[in-house]
């Protein structure tokens, strides 16, 4: 006599995982015919679908952008070209742009880069969405690169990581060489060895003082040479970093130095 299918096991009720065993002694018996099978309401099959498909994003660690974030476009398509500098293009973030400008955590920067380059997205882990507005680890605010380039990024560091007091300036933090052994690790991917800087220099830009580093770096996750440039306002230190390989290096070292010179909070 022919025993009926055994019915699947609806997901919502398993509890172990999909590579574990089911007890030695468990054994089923023919399940009933479908007449009388216990069938689930339509409302609750439809909750448990839109369930799933809500928790999707959050399971692929996708990051939704908004219509200023990431594109995979060349930004000289939608930023405005320097005036000074047509070779050259203008960002400025604004709130809308990340997780840490709208809750105020980090007050709004602006750089320049070539028109060729490409925003890139930021994982939801290092954006720091998940923990504005109060983040006790440094997050990454915005990517940008070009294959033949390099890449630049922002990071912003809480002030409370680096400091107790408030409102601190980045001389009251310490010196450019104390900064960036704290800091360090997040301009390379990696490691920070004191050997590898080569060059830190103090600007002043209006009221606001900056901390620049010239970076050998032949072990960093980022690329063998970084630059680096740093400030603190409000709550926060902001870094400024490009990074490039060896054969980047040789043709973009000036493209990278100027962007890193135009950086401002």
């Amino acid at each position: 006599m022919a025993t009926t299918p055994l019915p699947p096991i609806p997901s919502s009720i398993v509890t172990h995982s999909s590579t574990s065993k089911p007890p030695p002694n468990l054994s089923y018996s023919p399940s009933p015919p479908p007449n009388l099978r216990p069938q689930l309401p339509q409302k609750t099959l439809r909750r448990e679908f839109l369930r799933g498909v809500a928790l999707l994003p959050l399971l692929l660690d996708l990051k939704t952008p908004s219509s200023a974030a990431a594109r995979e476009v060349e930004v000289g398509s939608y930023l405005p070209p320097l005036a000074s500098d047509p070779s050259f293009v203008f960002f400025k973030a604004s709130p809308k742009d990340t997780p840490a400008l709208r809750a105020g955590n980090v007050q709004p920067y602006q750089f320049i880069l070539p028109p060729t380059w490409k925003q890139t997205r930021v994982a939801n882990i290092l954006s720091g969405n998940y923990c504005q507005p109060k983040c006790a680890e440094p997050w990454v605010e915005v990517k940008f690169e070009d294959e033949k380039q390099g890449k630049v990024q922002v990071v912003a560091s809480p002030l409370i990581r680096l400091t107790n007091k408030p409102n601190a300036t980045i001389e009251e933090i310490g010196s450019p060489e104390k900064l960036i052994a704290s800091l360090g690790p997040f301009v390379t991917g990696n490691t920070y060895d004191p050997d590898e800087l080569l060059e830190s220099s103090v600007e002043k830009l209006g009221d606001q003082t900056y901390y620049k580093y010239v970076l050998e770096t032949p072990y960093a996750l980022t690329g063998s040479h970084n630059l680096a440039k740093a400030t603190a306002k409000g709550n926060t230190v902001v870094l400024f970093v490009a990074s490039a390989n060896e054969k980047q290096w040789q043709v973009s070292e000036k493209t990278l130095k100027a962007m890193l010179d135009s950086f401002q909070v």
